[in-house]
């Protein structure tokens, strides 16, 4: 098993003109090392080419790399540190990575040309077309594509001498290169080549063979056969036609690999978005059909919805209610139970039966009359709340789980395969999957169990010191100090620090949120809990669906908290009014 150590940052200065050039190596040299074995020998004798190119020329290739498309008219590619563009594009010719003839459909053209330049060229078409002299691109497009049809050289469209188009011969490969690197497609290469990383730090994981995010090349492949479905699925193409298209899932992994449970995720999350936009459509048959296939968070609540509006009769209403009755015997988050609940009320009152009773607790609720405020009413109740002996601090969700994140550092930061495809992560890429904690369980007992005997505090002191500043998901430095840091830990019991995380596991990307405004602390009270938190609410503010999901859990465990209803003192409005 190969072992990769930490890679150092890209060290490229800012004042190196072509400083995106370095950053761009760092890419090629990190998939080579990482995935060499994933690339094909054509893949692997083009990224020699690449290796053997004047750096003008790989300094352009990277130009075009970045920018959106792969065909480019040549009057466009104009770079200051790159000089003369067609004496930097002919090693690029010449190595098969441009071609500088390309043939164009009348899209194609019409995305290169402005409308002036199309007017010129295509004056005979459009005047044949009876078309007017003010007619729109879009106008012009629609009329002509019927009547000039197959791909053309750009002269052959009638654009003078002199006018050339180059395109890029290798973006499959560089698109694969993308995702290998970002484990994703949605970052494009300049997000990462243009960054000035020195201004962002970031924690050091140790890369392995065994925690590889791909580890056969057909999984390279089927990402990308689900990315290209997802585009045609944005651009118009019906569900229908998609979802046979849809590549087999874990069926397809070798009998001696387990499946990849991260692309089956992703498998599942467009199977959903299919479903979804059949649903939008009119078609419930084709979204019926769907949405059981699909490992989405929403799924089995989306497929009861839907069965619920299909249908026509008390015993399908029952065989309904039936089904979200043993689904609520088990959710798989608060999330869910919370739709399964309403779900379940919903269908007893078509059925002429008592609605379930309301499961959780009514969270404490005190008010508040304030003067008129136009900044945020929650530093309003902080700074009337807040006395010398009780200070009262505006977190909301930042310091639970910035709390969370130190001590949770290593489970969170382990080097599990599909977590971390470069050295710059600000967190793990499988943060947001449904296995993210079962996974890393293990690890985070671990961590847990320092609450039982008391470590945590001098782990939570030293690693808050030791990882300063670094990237992470659940720490935001910004809103955590040292001296907000010492309050909550002389406040905040240990057994509700547990509970606490304990719940962020259940579902980290849900519980995330919906954590109270303001915390107050009462460092000299005799007896714990010597703290309490505090959701505020403005006139007209209503309780979200994640804060009420909370407030019952804090109910529940003892949690002290409570819900700040606010009211602006209107006399006070007119009396300053007045006064001015």
């Amino acid at each position: 098993m190969h072992s990769y150590p930490p890679a150092a940052p890209v060290t490229a200065s800012l004042d190196d003109p072509r400083y995106y050039l370095t950053n761009f190596r760092f890419v090629l040299d990190w998939v080579v090392a990482r995935y060499g074995d994933l690339l094909s020998a054509d893949e692997h004798a083009t990224l020699a080419r690449l290796e053997r190119l004047p750096s003008v020329s790989l300094s352009l290739l990277t130009r075009m790399v970045m920018r959106k498309g792969q065909r480019f008219r040549l009057d466009k590619l104009r770079y200051a540190e790159i000089g003369d563009t067609r004496l930097a594009l002919a090693p690029l010719i010449e190595a098969g990575l441009v071609d500088d003839a390309p043939r164009l459909d009348l899209a194609e053209l019409f995305g290169l040309a402005t409308l002036g330049e199309l007017r010129q060229w295509l004056c005979d078409d459009i005047r044949a077309a009876g078309l007017p002299a003010g007619a729109s691109k879009a106008r012009l497009l629609e009329a002509l594509a019927s009547e000039l049809s197959g791909p053309r050289l750009l002269a052959d469209w009638g654009a003078p001498v002199g006018e050339s188009v180059v395109e890029l011969t290798c973006m499959a490969l560089c698109e694969r290169l993308r995702l290998m690197f970002f484990g994703n497609l949605r970052q494009g290469f300049s997000e990462f080549v243009l960054a000035e990383l020195g201004h962002q730090r970031f924690e050091q994981v140790a890369f392995s063979d065994d925690s590889r995010a791909f580890q056969a090349r057909h999984e390279v492949d089927t990402y990308l056969a689900l990315e290209a479905l997802r585009e045609r699925l944005e651009a118009g193409e019906p569900p229908a036609s998609l979802w046979p298209q849809l590549p087999e899932g874990a069926s397809e992994a070798s009998l001696d690999r387990a499946p990849n449970a991260w692309l089956e995720a992703r498998r599942g999350r467009l199977v959903f978005r299919l479903a979804r936009e059949a649903e939008r459509q009119g078609d419930r048959t084709l979204a019926g059909e769907l949405y059981p296939h699909s490992n989405h968070p929403e799924a089995r609540v989306r497929s009861l919805r839907l069965a619920e509006r299909r249908a026509e009769s008390d015993s399908d209403s029952q065989s309904i209610l039936t089904a979200a009755q043993q689904a609520l015997t088990a959710p798989r988050d608060a999330a869910e139970a919370q739709a399964l609940a309403r779900l379940e009320s919903r269908l007893a009152r078509r059925l002429g039966r008592p609605a379930a009773p309301r499961r959780g607790h009514a969270p404490e609720r005190f008010s508040l009359v304030l003067p008129a405020s136009t900044g945020r009413v929650e530093y309003a109740v902080r700074d009337h709340l807040t006395t010398e002996t009780a200070p009262v601090h505006y977190v909301e969700n930042t310091l639970i789980t910035g709390l969370f994140g130190l001590l949770c550092w290593p489970a969170i930061f382990a080097p599990l395969p599909g977590a971390f495809f470069h050295p710059f992560h600000t967190g793990p890429a499988d943060l947001n999957r449904e296995d993210f904690v079962a996974r890393r369980r293990t690890h985070f007992d671990d961590c847990l169990e320092t609450l039982e005997d008391g470590r945590y505090l001098d782990i939570l002191r030293g690693r808050f010191e030791d990882k300063h500043g670094l990237a992470s998901p659940f720490v935001h430095w910004g809103a955590l100090d040292a001296s907000l840091l010492e309050q909550a830990l002389a406040c905040i019991p240990a057994r509700h620090l547990r509970v606490l995380f304990e719940r962020l596991l259940e579902d980290p990307r849900a519980n995330r949120a919906g954590l109270p405004d303001l915390i107050q602390f009462s460092p000299e009270e005799k007896t714990e809990p010597r703290y309490r938190l505090i959701e505020v609410k403005g006139p007209g503010d209503r309780l979200q669906d994640n804060q009420r999901r909370w407030l019952a859990f804090f109910a529940e465990q003892g949690v002290p908290a409570a819900v700040c209803e606010v009211r602006w003192d209107a006399s006070v409005e007119a009396s300053e009014s007045a006064l001015g």
